[in-house]
C-alpha cells in the first residue's frame, strides 16, 4: 500500500476489516520505508474505508508509525473516523495514547507549519482543557483563528451555525509530539508531558529554546507530568539535572508529578532532589494549592540578570506589531485605539492599580517580547467576547486574556513571517498583579507606546 500526499501530510487508506492477522498485510515495513524519502510533516492512517477494526489491527500500523515517528520526528496517528470511533480508539489505548487522532484530514492539515496560507476561522473544543488549549496554541501558532468553546453547551450552540467555520474540531487529540508539548495552566505553570522510557533522546526532543523563552518571558514554575514514564537512565537525569541547575538564575522551580520508583534507581532521585528538583505525586497537590502555587513561582517572576539589547532589526518590526495588536484590542472591544506617546526606556507604568499585564515571546530569526499592560475594563470587553458572557471571575479572565493575547502572538508570527523572519512563539504569561510584571521586567530597556482606548490607559512595551 503506497500513501497518498496533500500538503505535506501522507496518508495510508486501508480497506475492509482490520485485526491482528490480516493488517500485516495492509501495511509493511516495505511502505513505510518508502515514506521517508518523502518531504512530510505527518503520516496518518486513514480509516475512512475501515469497516472494523480490534486494538490487535490498531497495533500493527501504530508501531510501524511509531517506528517512523522516532527516525523522522513527524507526527503520526488516525483519522477519518466518528465519535463512535473516537472513544473506541480511547477505551483500547486510555494513557498509553502517544499518538495523534484527527476526525478528518482536512483537520489535519492545519496542524502543520508548512501548509500555511490564509487565515482559516475553526470552531473547537475538547472536554480536556490541556488538549484543548495545546491545540489553540498551535493554530494560533500556524496563523489561524480558532473560536475556543469553552464548555459542551456552548460549542454545541456554535456548532449550529457551520457556514461561519472552515472546519469544526472536534474527537480529535494531540499526540507527544505536537509543535508543542507545554499547556497554560492556571496558576502561570507550563506543564510539560513526558513519557515511556527516557534516555538521550528526552534532550533532542525537548524545546529548549522555547523553555529559554518561556523563562525570558516570565514563567517560573514548570512541571514535568511523569504518570506514563516507566524508567530513566543516566542520560535523562544528566539532562534533568543540568535543566534543574539553569533554572537557578531565574528563580524558577522544576517539578515531577506522578514519577515511580519501581523501575528508576532512588539515587536518582536524590541527586535531582539536590539540583533543586521538587517531586509530587498528584497534580492537584499543586495546582489546587493556591500558597504553594505562589511559594514555587506560578504567581510570581523574577528578572534575569540577562539584560538584553534591542536591536535594530527588532525596532524595524515595531510598526507592524504595534498596529497588530491596537487592531486586534480594537475587533475585540469595539473601542478605537490614540497613540499617545512613544519613548525608548525601561517599563514605566504610572497607576498599577485595576491593571492586568501579559508577556508572549518569539524567537528565531528574530525574538523578543511583547508586553500588554491592560485596563481590567478593558480586558473585561476582550474576554467577552471569547467566553460570550461578562464574568467578575479573575481566573476566568486571566485564562481568557491568555487565550487573547495568543491571538496577537499569532498575528505578531504571521506578520513577521510575510518579511521571511521564521519564528515561534511562547505562552503568554499572564499576571493578576502588576508588580509582579515589574519584578520580570525592571532591567529589561524597549519601546513603550501609550495609547488610549477610549479614554482609557493601555501599554504596549516591545524589548528583549
Amino acid at each position: 500500500m503506497r500513501a497518498t500526499v496533500k500538503g505535506r501530510v501522507a496518508v495510508f487508506h486501508p480497506q475492509g476489516f482490520l485485526d491482528g492477522n490480516n493488517a500485516p498485510s495492509f501495511l509493511t515495513i516495505e511502505d513505510i520505508k518508502a515514506t521517508e524519502a518523502l518531504n512530510i510533516d505527518m503520516l496518518l492512517v486513514s480509516l475512512k474505508k475501515v469497516i472494523f477494526f480490534n486494538k490487535n489491527g490498531l497495533d500493527v500500523f501504530i508501531r510501524l508509525l511509531i517506528n517512523i515517528r522516532n527516525q523522522k520526528h513527524i507526527a503520526v496517528g488516525l483519522c477519518d473516523y466518528d465519535s463512535a470511533k473516537f472513544k473506541t480508539i480511547q477505551t483500547f489505548y486510555g494513557s498509553n495514547l502517544n499518538f495523534s487522532l484527527f476526525r478528518t484530514d482536512k483537520i489535519a492539515e492545519l496542524f502543520v507549519s508548512t501548509n500555511k496560507s490564509d487565515s482559516k476561522t475553526v470552531l473547537l473544543y475538547n472536554d480536556d482543557p490541556s488538549q484543548r488549549s495545546a491545540m489553540a496554541i498551535e493554530l494560533f501558532d500556524y496563523g489561524h483563528n480558532p473560536v475556543i468553546a469553552q464548555t459542551k453547551k456552548e460549542f454545541e450552540e456554535k456548532k449550529q451555525s457551520p457556514d461561519l467555520y472552515y472546519a469544526i474540531i472536534e474527537d480529535t487529540y494531540l499526540g507527544l509530539f505536537g509543535q508543542k508539548i507545554a499547556t497554560r495552566v492556571t496558576g502561570n505553570a507550563i506543564i510539560y508531558t513526558i513519557a515511556n522510557f527516557l534516555d538521550a533522546e528526552v534532550g533532542n526532543t525537548f524545546n529548549i529554546a522555547y523553555h529559554n523563552n518561556s523563562l525570558n518571558v516570565g514563567f517560573r514554575l514548570f512541571i514535568f507530568d511523569a504518570y506514563k514514564v516507566v524508567s530513566m537512565n543516566v542520560h535523562a537525569l544528566n539532562f534533568f539535572t543540568k535543566l534543574a541547575s539553569s533554572a537557578a538564575e531565574y528563580n524558577a522551580t522544576i517539578c515531577f508529578v506522578g514519577l515511580t520508583f519501581e523501575k528508576t534507581p532512588i539515587t536518582f532521585k536524590n541527586d535531582l532532589e539536590d539540583a533543586g528538583m521538587l517531586f509530587f505525586d498528584q497534580m492537584d497537590d499543586i495546582l489546587k494549592n493556591k500558597n504553594l502555587l505562589q511559594e514555587l513561582g506560578g504567581s510570581s517572576a523574577t528578572s534575569s540578570k540577562n539584560v538584553r539589547m534591542l536591536t535594530k532589526g527588532l525596532i524595524n518590526e515595531l510598526p507592524g506589531l504595534v498596529d497588530a495588536t491596537v487592531s486586534t484590542l480594537a475587533m475585540m472591544t469595539n473601542a478605537k485605539a490614540t497613540k499617545e506617546s512613544m519613548n525608548i526606556q525601561t517599563l514605566d507604568i504610572k497607576e498599577s492599580k485595576n491593571q492586568y499585564a501579559s508577556s508572549i515571546g518569539f524567537y528565531g530569526d528574530l525574538d523578543g517580547i511583547i508586553i500588554l499592560v491592560f485596563p481590567k475594563d478593558i480586558a473585561k470587553k476582550a474576554c467577552e467576547l471569547l467566553i460570550g458572557e461578562a464574568t467578575d471571575n479573575e481566573e476566568l479572565i486571566l485564562d481568557s486574556l491568555a487565550e487573547f493575547v495568543n491571538i496577537i502572538g499569532g498575528r505578531a508570527k504571521a506578520l513577521l513571517g510575510d518579511k521571511k523572519n521564521r519564528v515561534d512563539i511562547t505562552l503568554p504569561r499572564t499576571y493578576m498583579d502588576v508588580n509582579s510584571l515589574m519584578e520580570m521586567a525592571q532591567n529589561k530597556k524597549g519601546v513603550q507606546v501609550d495609547l488610549s482606548f477610549e479614554g482609557s490607559h493601555f501599554t504596549f512595551f516591545l524589548t528583549r
